[in-house]
């Protein structure tokens, strides 16, 4: 099996890390955006669109500090449990992104003095909604870092010709 180099490791990191925390900028800031419509605000989709742009630039860089802390922590076990179940490897990166979002707003929020640092977390919805978007930074992770064996893909455990 050959190895991934530690360069397309860290540059695959840190891609997963910036597009989780992109997606769950824009998820968080609909789900702002929502709340304020149940309040019986009128959101015009070109103020959707500009807070969704203002949250990518501002939202963003402090959103990537927590899943990249999340994913230092998760990464390693998903790492671990996907020697021993390769044919599930993409899967594991991804529950191990949504563990690591999940674990992160619950430690945090439990820390800080006020109800939640991410308001989108309050409800279960939201909650959910922003630790999804680890699923897509583990399975991000999973297929660039994928190790390739010739005639056998490690993320289905199937062989090919």
């Amino acid at each position: 099996m050959a190895k991934v180099g530690l360069v397309r490791m860290l540059l695959s990191f840190l891609l997963s890390v910036a597009v989780t925390a992109a997606i769950g900028a824009v998820i968080q800031t609909q789900f702002n955006l929502a709340a304020l419509e149940s309040l019986g605000v009128d959101i015009p989709w070109s103020l959707r669109l500009d807070s969704t742009l203002h949250d990518l630039l501002g939202f963003t860089p402090v959103f990537a500090i927590l899943v990249l802390v999340g994913f230092l922590c998760a990464f390693p076990v998903a790492g671990a449990l996907s020697s021993i179940l390769t044919p599930l490897r993409a899967i594991i990166y991804a529950l191990a992104g949504v563990a690591a979002l999940y674990a992160a707003f619950m430690i945090i929020n439990s820390l800080l003095p006020m109800p939640t640092l991410i308001a989108a977390t309050r409800t279960l919805e939201g909650l959910a909604a922003m630790s999804a978007s680890g699923a897509l930074g583990g399975y991000l992770y999973a297929r660039l870092t994928k190790r390739k064996q010739r005639g056998w893909d490690s993320d289905i455990g199937m062989r090919f010709r």
